[in-house]
């Protein structure tokens, strides 16, 4: 009866440090967010580096999803898997194989935060259903107003960030060749990866 009561004690306590453990991910995540008023995560990609500025103030349980992805590894090895000049790139949800990743639960929409559709902007993509964004982002290749939210009307793409660094190399994604791969189109011909996704400091 001792032997079993301790390990039921043992069990509830590894339980606990697992669950404290992931807990303390999001904890310091949520300090961060709340002690800068930016954050910068350099995208490393086939392509070369886009470097990438969240605006916390403006989004910020927008900013925390993204950055919890960045934490957890979600977007290394992921490819940008949707690629439309004049419009936008939108990667961070299919590997090389066209296998979607596994997500967290949608979050809400803050299409309405004063931040536009601009080129260079970053916003989070997602489904008819202004709620339905999980981990899916794309780059404005141009300045896409029709995105923007409109009151009473668009729920809007929810902006989060800019690119700071790197557009050069969005330009030359947006100009690659694309194809129908496995149901989608406006695919490269050749993956784009993103090989990793950091926070990085200025």
């Amino acid at each position: 009866m001792i032997r079993k009561s301790w390990y039921c004690v043992l069990l509830t306590a590894v339980v606990l440090v697992c669950g404290c453990g992931e807990a303390a991910k999001e904890a310091n995540i949520e300090r961060n967010i709340m002690k800068l008023e930016t954050n910068l995560v350099k995208l490393q990609t086939s392509m070369g580096n886009i470097v990438l500025e969240l605006n916390a103030q403006a989004a910020p349980v927008t900013v925390k999803n993204f950055l919890q992805y960045v934490a957890d590894g979600l977007y290394d090895g992921t490819i940008f898997h949707r690629v439309i000049p004049g419009f936008m790139i939108q990667g961070g949800g299919l590997t090389a194989e066209m296998e979607e990743k596994e997500t967290r639960e949608p979050i809400v929409n803050e299409g309405n935060n004063g931040l536009g559709n601009e080129r260079g902007s970053i916003a989070m993509a997602r489904g008819g259903d202004p709620d339905s964004a999980t981990c899916q982002f794309f780059i404005n290749h141009i300045n896409n107003r029709p995105l923007n939210y409109v009151e009473n009307g668009n729920p809007g793409y929810a902006v989060f960030g800019k690119v700071i660094e790197g557009m050069d190399t969005v330009d030359a994604i947006a100009s690659t060749k694309t194809t129908t791969r496995k149901g989608y189109q406006n695919v490269p011909e050749k993956p784009i990866l993103i090989k990793s996704a950091t926070v990085v400091s200025k």
